[in-house]
C-alpha cells in the first residue's frame, strides 16, 4: 500500500499541470460564473412541475410564463458561457502579455458571441433557431471560446494594428486596436460556417453532437463513471481540488444530460441519462469527494481516538452541506493509506447503484438543478422529482458508505488510539515520524476537545489602525468562506478593522487591489504561482497554507486573525 501511495504521490506535479491547463480552467470559470443562472432558472421549473407529482396542476398560464423564463435563461446558456469561458481564457493569456499589451476582454466577449451565432445558430422564417443557443450549443461554444482569444492574441502580441496619431484618445486608439482582430475572428467563423454547411450539409452545432454522441453514451456507461468519479477522488487524495480538474472536462455533458432528463420526463418518459451535476453533488460526493458523510459521522459519534472524535465533530455540520475539507485535512485523508480504498471505491458504489435503480428499477435520473450545498439525501430526492425509490436509494448510499468506510475507520482509530496511549505513557515522542500522524494534529485535537486556543490572542500593538481587507479563495468559495468567517470573528472580538470575505478562484481577478491580502486555500495550491504573480503585480500580499493549519485556523478566530495580521505586517 505504502507503495502505492508513493507512486500515486510522484505523479502529484503532473496532476497540477492538469489543473493549471488555461483550457480546462476557463470552462470551470466559465460555468462558475453561470451557476447563478442555471439555479435561477431551475427555481421556475420546480414550482411549474413539481406540484403535479403531488396531483396539483399549475394553470397553463402560469406554467407558459414559468417555463419562459426558463428558456430565455437557460434557454440562452451556450451564448452566456461562450462569453464568460472567453473571457476567462482572455485573462489567463493576458498573464503572459506585457501589461501595456493586454487583450481587451470585452470586445472578446461580443466577438465570441457573435461568432456563436455565426457558427451554430440557425435561421429560420423571420427570425434565428434557438435550438442551439441553449445546452445543445455548449460544443459549439467551447470550440469559439477557445479560438477567438488566440486570434486576438495573434495580432495583439504582434502589435498588428491599425495605428493614430498619439493626440487621439486612448478609448478611441482602443476601438481601431480591437477592430483588426474582430474583423478577422467573426470572418474565420463566418466563411468557416457557410463552408462548413455547404460540405456537409449540416450546422457545426448539429455535427459536432453527433461526433461526441459516443462519448456522451460510454460516459454514461458504468466504466465511463466509475473513471469519472474514482478520478475526482484520485485528485483530491494527493490534495488537489479534483473536481476542478475532472469536471469541466465532462460540463458539457452534464448539463446537456439534465436538460435531456427534463425534457424526457416532462414528455412522460423515462429520464436514463445518469452523468449530471445533481448525480456528482448528491450521489457520487455524498458529504464531499469521497462520499466522506459517513466517514466523518463515524469519526464524531463512534471514535475512541481524540484526534478523530475532535476532528468529526468539528465537521459534521460543513460535510453535511458537502464542505468535507475539514475532514480531508483534519482526519486526515489525504495521503492517509489506510483510507485510500474506501475514498476511491464509495463515489464509484453510489454511482454504479444509482445507475442500476435507473436503469433496472425504472426511477428517473436527476431532472432539476440544486445548489450543491444541498445537503445530499435532501438533494437526491428533490432532484429526482421526489421518486418513490429515491426515498429508498438515499438511506441505502449511507449504509453502503458506511459498510465500506468502517473497517478502516475502525484500523485507523485504533492506530491513532495506540500512539495517544503511547505518547501519554511517554513511550513516543510527539513529534515521532514513524507512527501514524504528526504532532500538530493530535495537539490540535487535544486543543479543540479542551475548549483551548493554541495561541494567545493578537496584542493591541498587532491591530492596525488603519483597515484592512483580506480575500479568501478555493475552488468554489465555500472553504474559502470558513477562514474568512474565523477572521472575521476573530476581528470583531478584538475590534480589529479587518474585512475578511471569500469567493471561488478566478473571481477575483479584477478586484486585487481592492484587497491587502488574498490566501489561497490549500486544495489550490498549485494555482499559488500565478496569484502570487498577480500580487506582486498589484502591491498586494499573497499566501497559501498546509492542509492542516488550514483547518485549524478555520476553528480558530484568534488564531486566524493572528495569522491574517502577521502576513500584512510584513
Amino acid at each position: 500500500m505504502d507503495k502505492l501511495i508513493k507512486m500515486v504521490e510522484t505523479m502529484k506535479p503532473f496532476f497540477e499541470k492538469v489543473s493549471n491547463n488555461i483550457y480546462l480552467r476557463a470552462i470551470r470559470d466559465g460555468f462558475v460564473s453561470c451557476i447563478p443562472v442555471i439555479l435561477f432558472s431551475s427555481l421556475f421549473i420546480l414550482v411549474a412541475s413539481v406540484p403535479e407529482i403531488f396531483g396539483v396542476k399549475v394553470p397553463d398560464n402560469i406554467a407558459k410564463h414559468l417555463w419562459q423564463a426558463y428558456n430565455y435563461s437557460m434557454g440562452i446558456l451556450s451564448v452566456l458561457m461562450v462569453a464568460t469561458i472567453a473571457k476567462s481564457l482572455t485573462d489567463s493569456i493576458n498573464h503572459k502579455l506585457p501589461k501595456l499589451r493586454q487583450i481587451n476582454d470585452v470586445s472578446v466577449m461580443i466577438v465570441s458571441i457573435i461568432c456563436l451565432l455565426l457558427l451554430a445558430v440557425g435561421q429560420v422564417e423571420k427570425g434565428i433557431s434557438m435550438e442551439f443557443m441553449g445546452t445543445k450549443g455548449l460544443l459549439s461554444a467551447f470550440v469559439v471560446a477557445f479560438t477567438v482569444p488566440n486570434i486576438y492574441k495573434f495580432f495583439v502580441s504582434r502589435n498588428i494594428t491599425i495605428k493614430l496619431p498619439e493626440e487621439v484618445p486612448h478609448y478611441i486608439a482602443q476601438t481601431f486596436a480591437d477592430l483588426i482582430p474582430l474583423s478577422v475572428a467573426v470572418f474565420v467563423f463566418w466563411i468557416g460556417s457557410i463552408i462548413f454547411q455547404n460540405v456537409t450539409g449540416m450546422l457545426f452545432g448539429a455535427w459536432i453532437l453527433e461526433v461526441f454522441k459516443p462519448l456522451f453514451v460510454a460516459a454514461d456507461g458504468y466504466i465511463g463513471v466509475a473513471i469519472i468519479y474514482g478520478a475526482m477522488a484520485m485528485f483530491w487524495f494527493v490534495g488537489i481540488h479534483g473536481p476542478s480538474i475532472v469536471e469541466p472536462a465532462v460540463t458539457a455533458i452534464y448539463i446537456a444530460n439534465i436538460e435531456a432528463n427534463l425534457q424526457i420526463v416532462s414528455a412522460g418518459g423515462h429520464a436514463t441519462n445518469i452523468l449530471t451535476h445533481p448525480t456528482s453533488y448528491f450521489v457520487a460526493t455524498l458529504g464531499g469527494t469521497g462520499a466522506t458523510l459517513m466517514f466523518c459521522a463515524m469519526c464524531a459519534f463512534i471514535a475512541k481516538s481524540k484526534q478523530l472524535k475532535a476532528v468529526g465533530r468539528a465537521s459534521i455540520i460543513p460535510v453535511c452541506f458537502a464542505v468535507n475539507e475539514p475532514i480531508l485535512f483534519g482526519a486526515p485523508i489525504v495521503l492517509n493509506p489506510v483510507l485510500f480504498f474506501p475514498f476511491i471505491l464509495a463515489p464509484i458504489a453510489n454511482v454504479w447503484i444509482f445507475k442500476f435503480f435507473v436503469d433496472e428499477l425504472g426511477m428517473n435520473s436527476m431532472i432539476y438543478i440544486l445548489p450543491w450545498t444541498t445537503p445530499a439525501p435532501i438533494g437526491l430526492v428533490i432532484a429526482t422529482g421526489f421518486a418513490k425509490l429515491a426515498f429508498i436509494l438515499a438511506p441505502l448510499l449511507l449504509i453502503v458508505d458506511a459498510v465500506l468506510y468502517y473497517p478502516f475507520f475502525r484500523v485507523y482509530d485504533s492506530q491513532l488510539v495506540a500512539r495517544e496511549t503511547a505518547i501519554a505513557n511517554g513511550e513516543i515522542a510527539a513529534d515521532d515520524e514513524e507512527t501514524a500522524t504528526p504532532e500538530d494534529a493530535v495537539l490540535a485535537a487535544e486543543a479543540i476537545e479542551a475548549g483551548q486556543k493554541e495561541e494567545p490572542a493578537p496584542t493591541q500593538e498587532a491591530v492596525p489602525k488603519e483597515e484592512k481587507r483580506v480575500l479568501v479563495l478555493c475552488a468554489s468559495g465555500a472553504t474559502s468562506s470558513m477562514l474568512a468567517k474565523a477572521i472575521e470573528k476573530g476581528a470583531k472580538k478584538h475590534d480589529a478593522p479587518v474585512e475578511s470575505i471569500a469567493m471561488a478562484y478566478g473571481q477575483h481577478k479584477d478586484i486585487i487591489n481592492d484587497f491587502d491580502l488574498i490566501v489561497l486555500a490549500p486544495q489550490m495550491a498549485s494555482m499559488y504561482d500565478e496569484l502570487k504573480h498577480d500580487c506582486d503585480a498589484q502591491g498586494v500580499k499573497s499566501a497559501t497554507t498546509s492542509g492542516r493549519e488550514y483547518v485549524s485556523l478555520t476553528r480558530d478566530p484568534d488564531k486566524a486573525l493572528d495569522f491574517a495580521l502577521a502576513l500584512m505586517a510584513h
